[in-house]
């Protein structure tokens, strides 16, 4: 049902039956329709604005040190399990990484510090196909047991991988086993094997053998890069209309990125039924929430940590600048009149407004549209 509310709130984004503002120039008559957009999370033409404000929030909680962007993989035998209960599964998967990297920094004889950071999770590769994995920026340091010294880590370098893959590795699966022996995962069809306890602890036991994929650098061109690179997925998924080439006899042709050859720009082309099919496969449930914070970065806990972090780095709070992100003239109320997009010279005059559609499963839109995007 989720799936296709959002099929149905992306198809109908921007067009007439979402209702919007008619305008005309009051120099050449020419006539511009503003029609809402559908506001779902998961539209990849949606929200720019939200987005420029999760990125201008996030760019004042900055600190004056250096930023590492550390990527935690989960390995291709658990898709089934991620597939089949999105909501254990990925809630695990974040309490995993947070787990893992806070103790790890707060062992003495790698960092003796907690860690503060921020996680947002990815469920897709470059080709749409599953490959979950979680993006964590974080500050190369972190406070003191007592609160009383920041303590940082080596220039350039983070914690230890295998440290870190390792423990990972140890605690996903330990809290797979945790919610397996609470009856809380249930199996059905082509999985109902694994309702046999004995048959589960087969599916696992290779998993604790194989090395998992984490990889720690710093953040490449500075954390406000990586930061950018977050912000384009936050409120949207899998990929950007930009990458989509052609739609032809039903065929979608897409570019990507072939990271295991170079990073060379690929094209591949699927059918729009199998290209959907991926495409919902990262449509996540209902109020799930895939961006979060921990240590002294934790929403309840940020300000104040944060405060005492600048008071011990003798550091002021970076200044945002008032205007950030893409915007458009027709876009931000407040600003001058919005010209012709026709002749460049007129004002656009409000003419006519279309009120939404009044039945919000028509659209399949759990969020309000707006009137004025800056996307």
């Amino acid at each position: 049902m989720q799936q296709r509310k959002v099929l149905a709130a992306l198809a109908a984004c921007r067009m007439a039956r979402m209702g919007g503002h008619l305008h005309r120039c009051n120099a050449c008559g020419g006539e511009v329709p503003l029609y809402n957009s559908c506001g779902d999370r998961h539209c990849p033409k949606c929200q720019g604005g939200d987005r420029a404000a999760w990125l201008a929030a996030r760019q004042q909680e900055l600190l004056p040190v250096e930023y590492f962007h550390v990527v935690l993989t989960v390995p291709h035998e658990l898709l089934p399990v991620a597939a089949a209960h999105p909501v254990v599964f990925y809630n695990l998967l974040f309490r995993a990484v947070r787990e893992t990297l806070l103790e790890v920094a707060a062992t003495p004889r790698h960092l003796g510090a907690k860690l503060g950071g921020l996680m947002v999770l990815h469920t897709w590769g470059q080709t749409l196909e599953s490959h979950p994995h979680v993006h964590v920026i974080v500050p190369a340091g972190g406070l003191s047991p007592d609160g009383t010294r920041w303590i940082p880590c080596p220039p350039g370098f983070f914690l230890p991988v295998r440290v870190l893959s390792s423990l990972f590795r140890g605690k996903l699966l330990a809290f797979l086993r945790q919610v397996y022996d609470r009856g809380e995962l249930k199996w059905t069809r082509g999985m109902a094997p694994l309702a046999d306890p004995q048959q589960f602890a087969r599916f696992l036991a290779p998993l604790y053998q194989k090395k998992w994929a984490v990889h720690a650098k710093p953040a490449f061109g500075g954390v406000d890069q990586s930061l950018k690179y977050l912000a384009r997925y936050t409120y949207r998924v899998a990929i950007s209309n930009e990458r989509i080439e052609s739609l032809e006899d039903g065929q979608v042709t897409f570019r990507y990125k072939d990271y295991a050859h170079g990073h060379r720009w690929r094209r591949m082309t699927l059918t729009a039924h199998e290209f959907l099919r991926r495409f919902l496969c990262h449509v996540l449930p209902r109020g799930f929430v895939r961006i979060r914070s921990f240590g002294f970065l934790a929403n309840r806990v940020r300000d104040k940590q944060l405060a005492l972090c600048r008071q011990l780095l003798q550091a002021s709070a970076p200044v945002t600048p008032a205007s950030f992100g893409e915007q458009s003239s027709l876009s931000v109320p407040g600003d001058d009149p919005p010209r012709c997009p026709h002749c460049g010279q007129g004002v656009l005059e409000l003419v006519s407004r279309t009120l939404r559609p009044s039945v919000p499963e028509l659209v399949g839109s759990t969020y309000p549209p707006r009137l004025f995007d800056s996307s």
